[in-house]
Order: C-alpha cells, then sequence, then structure tokens
C-alpha cells in the first residue's frame, strides 16, 4: 500500500512517541499509522527499540512523551483504555500462559472473565430499567419506558459453554485439540506458542500484535509457529510484527519498517526494501544478514 493510498482514519495511530527508562532514551519522537489489513512487519538490531514500540501499542509500556490512537480514540483515556485492549490482541516472546491451567483453560479464562462483566453489566441495566418502567406504570406516566437488554448468554454456564467449544474449535484450528486438558510444561515450544495465538484470538481482536513469536523456539519448531502467523495474515486480520525472521518478512509484509537507534529510519514495501534499501544503516544491517 503505497503512502498516498492511503485514506481514511488508522486502526492505530502514534504520534511523537517517545519512551525513556531513567535517563535511557528508547524512542525517540516515532510517529506511524497502521491502517486496516495492512501487515506491518518492524525490523532492526537488538536494542533499537522496536519491542519497546510494539509494547506501547497498547500500553504495555507507558510512554513519557507522545499519544497512541486506536480507531481516532486516544487509548491512554481510562474510558477506552480497557476497550481497546480487548481488540489488541498480544503475544509474547516467551508464550506468557498459565502454567497452573489447562491449555483450554488458558484460551477460555479471558473471554470468560470479560463475558461475565458484561452479563453483570447488562443485568444491573436491566434491575434499573424494571424499577423505572414500574415506577412509571404505578404513576400512569406517558413517559417512554427504557427498553430491556437482551442477554446474549443468561447465566455463566452458557458462557463456559459457549467458551469451551469455542477453545476446541480454535485447538482444531492449530492441530493442538488433544491437548486441551494438558498443562503448558507438557508441550513443546512450539505448541506453547500455537497456543498462544490461539488465546489472543479467542477475544476476535481487531489488531494483533507479535513480540518477536520465534524468538524462544528451536528452529525446527519455528516454521510451524510462521505458518500459523501466515494463516491468520491469508484472513485479512490487521498485524504489527517484530521479528528477526527476514524472509518471513518478505512474504507476509505489506510494509517493512526499520529502527535504529530509537527511530524509524526507512520504511517501504518488501521488495523495495530488501532489494533497494536507502538508509546505509539498512544497507549495513542487511549485508551482514548475508554473511
Amino acid at each position: 500500500m503505497n503512502e498516498k493510498e492511503k485514506t481514511g482514519t488508522p486502526v492505530l495511530r502514534v504520534e511523537s512517541l517517545c519512551k525513556s527508562f531513567g535517563h535511557t532514551s528508547v524512542i525517540d519522537d516515532v510517529t506511524e499509522n497502521v491502517y486496516e489489513g495492512e501487515i506491518v512487519v518492524v525490523v532492526g538490531p537488538s536494542g533499537s527499540g522496536k519491542s519497546t514500540f510494539l509494547r506501547s501499542l497498547n500500553l504495555l509500556e507507558t510512554p513519557t512523551k507522545g499519544d497512541v490512537y486506536f480507531e481516532g480514540s486516544k487509548i491512554s483515556d481510562k474510558k477506552t483504555l480497557d476497550y481497546c485492549r480487548k481488540q489488541i490482541g498480544m503475544v509474547f516472546q516467551q508464550f506468557n500462559l498459565f502454567n497452573n491451567m489447562t491449555v483450554k483453560d488458558n484460551i477460555t479464562f479471558a473471554p470468560v472473565c470479560l463475558l461475565k462483566q458484561k452479563l453483570k453489566s447488562q443485568k444491573r441495566f436491566n434491575r434499573k430499567a424494571k424499577l423505572k418502567n414500574t415506577i412509571l406504570s404505578l404513576f400512569h406516566s406517558k413517559k417512554a419506558k427504557t427498553p430491556l437488554i437482551e442477554y446474549e448468554f443468561s447465566s455463566l454456564r452458557q458462557i463456559k459453554d459457549y467458551a469451551n467449544e469455542s477453545a476446541l474449535t480454535l485447538l482444531r484450528r492449530i492441530g493442538l485439540e488433544e491437548k486441551a486438558d494438558c498443562y503448558p510444561s507438557t508441550l513443546s515450544g512450539g505448541q506453547k506458542q500455537r497456543v498462544a495465538i490461539a488465546r489472543s484470538l479467542a477475544l476476535n481482536p481487531k489488531v494483533m500484535l507479535f513480540d518477536e513469536p520465534t524468538s524462544a523456539l528451536d528452529p525446527e519448531m519455528i516454521r510451524e509457529v510462521l505458518d500459523l502467523i501466515k494463516e491468520v495474515v491469508s484472513e485479512g486480520m490487521t498485524m504489527v510484527i517484530v521479528t528477526h525472521e527476514m524472509r518471513f518478512a518478505q512474504q507476509v509484509a505489506s510494509r517493512v519498517i526499520f529502527f535504529d537507534g530509537g527511530k524509524i529510519v526507512e520504511e517501504n514495501t518488501p521488495q523495495e526494501f530488501f532489494n533497494n534499501p536507502k538508509n546505509e544503516r539498512l544497507k549495513e544491517f542487511l549485508s551482514k544478514l548475508k554473511e
């Protein structure tokens, strides 16, 4: 997608982002947009700030300066932060699975919590609405009665049944249905990362963030994780991926960004980025990968 072809409100917008740890500047005045359906791959040397940039997109790292917007809303606002985090899935380097939960419970935990919270809120609203409507009826008021919310799920049992079925569907998709009742300690690194991806997908996010999803894996396990990410890419989901896998970046990216010294020093389509780099630091970075 050419810069001139991008129109409308970006899904993610970063404005003048800065991040420092103590006196050390890690992100230095970065402004960037990510549009719906884009696969933005972020590359760069270790310590260049790319993972901190990614973690700032859902406020896992709080910017020192600058703002991040999701669908036009500033995600640092208390009213929008929870919603934004539900819409932005995150997959980490070290899987971050709950070791005391089964694979299925890892996947269902967040959806069950969110649906319980939603049901509780809906029931509270309906109780107040019923009371108000009763009072209006008693006094024969001509004011319009408040319509009640129709429950998608009316009980915790229904919520759990739905979440379990959704989890099994995801596990079938990633080829790990037989591991549903196993614990993470019994899985290989590749299997853990596939479960972590399924856990993020369980919330039906609009954007997925991947922070070097293969860096903790043995070489033989990398392909199975990358193949799963490619499958999700084919479905049109918006993604921002930090990775050291250059061939993977060439295959899936709609745009590649090069970070160095906390700044974006070059970005382009994969073909131009890898075959015709402009920045001298990027040329040096790519040449070392070929050695």
